[in-house]
């Protein structure tokens, strides 16, 4: 399950840990989704500031409770070329790396592949950025990348995305992943809404399908409007593919 931090990190420490308790008991794996306000390219420093802030006590609470990861959206390109804003977004995330090392809180910082052409987080850009420092992995929506130019959205477009995993992070990558998956309504600027699985034209049993072929492990966050169902569904699909 993953802890819904979007609109702010509002819990306390004391909440934390009994969620922690009650989550090792029901053998039930937690990660945090920090909040939606984070653009590690704003133009104004103190917005910066304030994003790190965001996800560095979504890290500190979710450590707390046994999260495992820190999902979040990284920055937008504005007007700026994007390998400018890759090396800024790199800066910043190696400075959130240390001060978590520092403090001593092992979580996995995991920016979100993003659902929209202005926004940051490639899977490319968020392979390069796992590659190039540690303590970073990405987060795997694969609705965003079908939304995001209207394709990968096949048997095979999905075992090339596993296949760019693998050339870029290793076997480590395909045993550690984290992944986002629901039906998405998309236009020209890329995603609007997440839908149900079965009112989209996600291609979610071939996702299912190269899952189950590359053997790869993790956990995956159902975000489709009916949450319990689709994940679910996709649970089924998954263990009759064996």
């Amino acid at each position: 399950m993953e802890v819904e931090f979007v609109r702010g990190v509002k819990m306390g420490d004391e909440t934390a840990s009994q969620l922690g308790e009650i989550a090792k008991k029901k053998d039930v794996a937690l990660s945090v989704h920090a909040p939606y306000y984070i653009n590690l390219n704003s133009r104004e420093i103190e917005k910066v500031e304030a994003s790190k802030k965001r996800i560095l006590e979504s890290a500190r609470i979710g450590a707390i409770f046994g999260g495992r990861s820190v999902v979040f959206h990284p920055a937008f390109y504005h007007t700026d070329p994007h390998d400018m804003v890759y090396g800024i977004v790199k800066t910043h995330m190696m400075e959130m790396v240390d001060q978590l090392a520092d403090a001593g809180i092992e979580i996995m910082l995991r920016p979100e592949t993003t659902g929209k052409s202005s926004q940051f987080g490639s899977l490319t850009e968020l392979l390069e950025l796992s590659a190039d420092i540690e303590g970073i992995m990405p987060c795997y929506d694969f609705a965003h990348l079908h939304a995001r130019g209207g394709e990968l959205n096949s048997y095979e477009e999905f075992c090339g995305i596993l296949d760019m995993i693998e050339e870029y992070l290793g076997k480590e990558g395909l045993d550690n992943m984290h992944i986002h998956v629901s039906g998405i309504e998309y236009g020209p600027k890329g995603e609007r809404n997440h839908l149900i699985l079965q009112e989209s034209d996600l291609d979610y049993k071939g996702l299912i399908k190269a899952w189950r072929d590359y053997d790869v492990k993790g956990t995956v966050i159902c975000e489709s409007p009916n949450l319990e169902g689709d994940a679910l569904l996709l649970q089924g699909l998954y263990q009759e593919s064996k």
